[in-house]
Formats: structure tokens, sequence, C-alpha cells
């Protein structure tokens, strides 16, 4: 009889399975905890916001405990862990999702913005998944670690460069980190969330609207949710002006900068620009 595929297994988002979450107070984070209890699930969220996550908490029609801790400390990282498995025994879901903007940071001034940026949004996830990995595979049962990347840490835009360096390491991280897992055929799989362009507490616009153009938090929960569950490792986000085409035509001209040896970050340089154009017209048009 054959081994059961991905998207065969019965779901990991449903009743009473447990589901730990950083950064729970806003954003992705807080939509997941919504959509996770939606499903049945039990909670355990975790974030720096101690009123807006216990505000989350008692709005929440399924069991939920919380915890104010700050991921880019491991202390209290292992504190989450130890939390969670006393609380409910077992952990289906981790998503390594905390994570601070990249405003403050230049190439080569800001380094205290760097090093804070640098700590919550690569290192919470080093912790994390540190923390936890060896406990999901102690319990023997089906889990999935989801961490939480950004494009900018793929195509690499200029501006913001701490932001893009950290979320570059979390891409890298969570491919070696499923490479290790699989190879070690543990009941444990690891998936690279990328959103698009979203509305979140660190995108608002000053007015408070939805800028246009950008998905919600829920739009971004839901294709997680579905590609999870299908077997993706990489779960990359369109939004409302980037289609997967799209997406798919940048990623693929920025790899093939190293191989045609073209300036760093070709597409926004002035000698290249018309041609990335021209490239990524072909591309659409295939």
């Amino acid at each position: 009889m054959r081994n059961p595929q991905p998207g065969e297994l019965p779901s990991l988002f449903t009743r009473n399975n447990v589901a730990v979450i950083t950064g729970a107070a806003s954003g992705i984070g807080h939509a997941a905890a919504q959509r996770c209890a939606e499903a049945g699930m039990r909670l355990v969220l975790f974030d720096r916001d101690a009123t807006l996550l216990a505000d989350l908490a008692q709005a929440l029609p399924v069991e939920v405990r919380h915890l104010a801790g700050d991921v880019s400390r491991m202390e209290d990282v292992e504190h989450l862990r130890d939390f969670a498995f006393e609380s409910f025994g077992s952990v289906s879901v981790l998503m390594n999702n905390a994570a601070i903007s990249g405003k403050g940071s230049d190439n080569w001034t800001g380094l205290e913005a760097w090093r804070r940026i640098m700590d919550v949004n690569l290192w919470g996830v080093v912790n994390g998944v540190h923390a936890f990995t060896p406990r999901l595979l102690d319990q023997e049962s089906r889990s999935a670690i989801i961490n939480t990347g950004s494009k900018q840490g793929i195509t690499n835009p200029p501006g913001f460069p701490a932001y893009a360096v950290a979320k570059a390491g979390v891409r890298t991280l969570t491919e070696q980190l499923a490479h290790g897992l699989r190879e070690a055929n543990a009941p444990v799989t690891a998936h690279l969330l990328v959103p698009g362009s979203t509305f979140t507490g660190m995108t608002n616009a000053p007015d408070g609207r939805q800028p246009a153009g950008t998905w919600t938090a829920d739009q971004v929960v839901d294709r997680m949710i579905k590609g999870v569950e299908a077997g993706d490792f990489y779960i990359i986000c369109p939004d409302g002006t980037v289609s997967s085409e799209l997406d798919a035509a940048r990623i693929l001209w920025g790899a093939q900068d190293m191989i045609e040896n073209r300036p760093a970050l070709s597409r926004w340089h002035p000698d290249w620009k018309s041609r990335f154009d021209t490239f990524v017209a072909r591309e659409l048009a295939q």
C-alpha cells in the first residue's frame, strides 16, 4: 500500500488540535488565531503586547492560553514551549510569525535598528525552531512548522535592507529545516509563508484605510492553510496588483542576475530596466 500524499492526510487545522502562534496580537498572527479558532483548535498565543493579546484571547470561542514575551529572547520562547505543552500536552501547528518593520535601517547606518530587526525577525524564528522542534519530534504525531517570510527576502527590493536580510535568512533556515526533517523521515513538516502586499499593523495607511491592491490578513491565512494542507513548502501569496505569474517572473529574473553576472538588483538598475520589462512581458504572455 502506498504512503498517503500530503493532500490526502487529515487536516492539522481541525477541532482540538493545538496551534501556537507568535506575533498573535495583530496582523497575520491575529487573523491566524481567529481562523484556527473557527476550526475549533485550541490555541497558545504569544506577543509582546500583553493587553492586545489578552483582548484577543477573551474574544475567541475556544480554549486559549496566552503569554506575553519577546521572541528574540530564547528564555521567553522556551517558556512558551513549556507553557504550550504543559497546557495541552501536544502541538500540531507552530507558526513562527512575530516580526517588526524594517523602518529605521539603512545599508550603513542605524546599527541598533539592524540589531533589533535581526533579533526579532530572524533570531525569533531560529529560537522558535530550536525550542520546539525536538519536542515536536518526540511527540511522534504529525505537526507543521510555518515560518513567515517575505518577498523582500526573495526578490530583495531596495530599501529597508535589514528587513530583507532577516527575511532572506528565514527563507534559508526554513529550506534547510524542511530538508532536514524530510531526510529524518520525521512526522514534522516545515513551510515558508510568503505574504504579498498585506494590510497589517506594519503596513497601515496613515488614514487607517486598507491601501488599494493589498490583500487582507485573512486572505493570507486562507492561502496558508490551503498550502499546508496541500503539502506545499513555498506558500507565496499574490495580492491585488501582483499575480502569481508576475511573482514567478520577478523571482526568475532575480535568480538570473547571478547566472548572467548582471549588476546587483538589476531589475532596478537604469541600464537594465527596459530589458526587465521586456522579459516580464514575455513571461506573462506565455
